[in-house]
């Protein structure tokens, strides 16, 4: 029998936090922190309760849930990262960081390279671990659909390891949605441009000279 994969969802009493935790837990180990305690625990609860069997656990910091993570997942605010990076940068050494958000606020990229995307701000931040995009495309209802009712979503992926993306799309199969390769890291400022729901190649149809 295949030994599960382990993810850590940072922020995971959140509302993207909250859904992706929902719809990966029949398949992966999840490894949930979030700074709302009393919220995560009533999250865990409605899940166990929902599938007894699933691999499902609190931890009481984000170093210690990334530590053991296989895919470290920052479901949180970016004015929450700086702190954040800073206590997960060496267990997430080698490990696989998906960046879930949209784009960086003007304040944020008056402190980083200008034009940079969130994603690329947060390999920069983390230069040994393997950043890849995805999931910020997708509007919040899809994820609340019941399997049923759910439609074929594209999921656009960027990211610059092989090993790392191919991972991430499997995660994203395991989500109900379907992967769409889109380039490497720096697509991700094009990604985090789209609104959800956007199709990727209308908005370069849209926004090429």
């Amino acid at each position: 029998m295949a030994v599960k994969q382990t993810i850590a969802i940072i922020g995971a009493a959140g509302k993207l936090g909250s859904a992706l935790a929902k719809r990966l837990l029949d398949a992966y180990r999840l490894l949930l922190f979030d700074s709302d305690t009393a919220k995560l625990e009533q999250l865990t609860e409605q899940m166990k309760k929902n599938n007894p069997h699933a691999d499902i656990e609190c931890s009481c910091c984000p170093v210690e849930a990334s530590w053991e993570a296989d895919v470290i997942i920052p479901a949180v605010p970016f004015t929450m990262y700086p702190d954040l990076i800073a206590k997960i940068r060496k267990v997430a050494t080698q490990k696989i960081v998906i960046s879930v958000s949209s784009g960086l606020t003007e304040s944020a990229i008056q402190e980083h390279k200008k034009n940079w995307s969130m994603a690329e701000v947060l390999q920069q931040d983390l230069p040994y671990s393997k950043v890849v995009k995805a999931f910020n495309t997708v509007p919040a209802i899809e994820f609340e659909r019941p399997e049923n009712e759910r439609e074929l979503i594209d999921v656009f992926i960027a990211g610059n390891d092989a090993e790392a993306v191919y991972t991430v799309e499997s995660l994203v199969r395991v989500t109900g949605f379907h992967p769409v390769y889109a380039g490497p890291l720096p697509v991700s400022r094009t990604l985090e441009n789209l609104r959800p729901g956007e199709q990727y190649k209308d908005f370069l149809a849209t926004h090429s000279n």
